[in-house]
């Protein structure tokens, strides 16, 4: 199974008022594992950028003047994408960009759904955690995904990022690549495992003191007997 990773960064909010693609990434898994496969690329929209949109991602004019246009690179994404799944958060503004983008260069552009099955994962997310907030920082915090480069928005990243999430919301890799020799002589060729080796020392066994066991005995039966004998240890040593 393929699906593709994929993020956006543009010049404004809605592409009805006339805003582009400025970057693109996307990374690649394959049987829910990443891969080399990645394709990012900055582009030249023809227009300013709006200045809370550079807030956001950081990508400024003069950087993108010497970029490629959206038609230079429009067949090389569309081959990227095709026939795999997209996995997006919150899909209908990166999707819109898209098919915006494609429309501009073919006016019978069928639209980015005809050519890949589209993810998601704000709505997955909304779906697993309603009530609760769902943007990528949030699920980041929520599923232990480090986040620390992402102190501006960036598409490459971003994806990166998602991929992370993604495989943490809907069970994690289901190989790791380690040890597959073994582990399919181990599990008859099933989920691949492998023994994690750790050289740190063994951790020190520190044992209380007779005092220490005298005062928690003490504590122990003074707690038994504010209780009326109702404790739990006193029931079961009675049984």
């Amino acid at each position: 199974m393929r699906q593709i990773v994929l993020d956006t960064e543009t010049t404004g909010l809605d592409p009805r008022e006339g805003h582009r693609i400025i970057e693109v990434g996307c990374v690649e898994l394959v049987n829910r594992k990443l891969t080399d496969n990645r394709f990012h690329i900055y582009l030249n929209p023809d227009r300013e950028i709006d200045q809370g949109a550079i807030e956001v991602h950081g990508i400024t004019n003069q950087f993108l003047e010497d970029k490629p246009h959206y038609q230079d690179i429009a067949d090389d994404l569309l081959n990227y994408l095709k026939g795999a799944e997209l996995i997006i958060h919150n899909a209908p503004f990166d999707v819109g960009f898209i098919n915006a983008e494609y429309s501009r260069l073919d006016k019978a552009w069928p639209g980015l759904e005809q050519h890949c099955q589209i993810l998601d994962s704000l709505q997955l997310a909304r779906k697993m955690h309603p009530g609760q907030k769902n943007n990528l920082d949030a699920l980041c915090k929520r599923y232990t995904v480090d986040n620390s480069r992402r102190d501006l928005h960036g598409a490459l990243l971003d994806a990166e990022i998602l991929a992370d999430v993604y495989l943490a919301m809907t069970g994690g890799q289901t190989q790791l690549g380690l040890g597959q020799q073994d582990a399919e002589q181990n599990s008859g060729g099933g989920i691949e495992v492998q023994t994690i080796r750790s050289d740190r020392p063994a951790l020190k066994i520190i044992r209380a003191s007779e005092e220490e066991l005298s005062a928690h005995q003490d504590r122990l039966e003074a707690i038994e007997k504010a209780s009326g004998q109702a404790t739990v240890w006193s029931r079961l040593n009675s049984q």
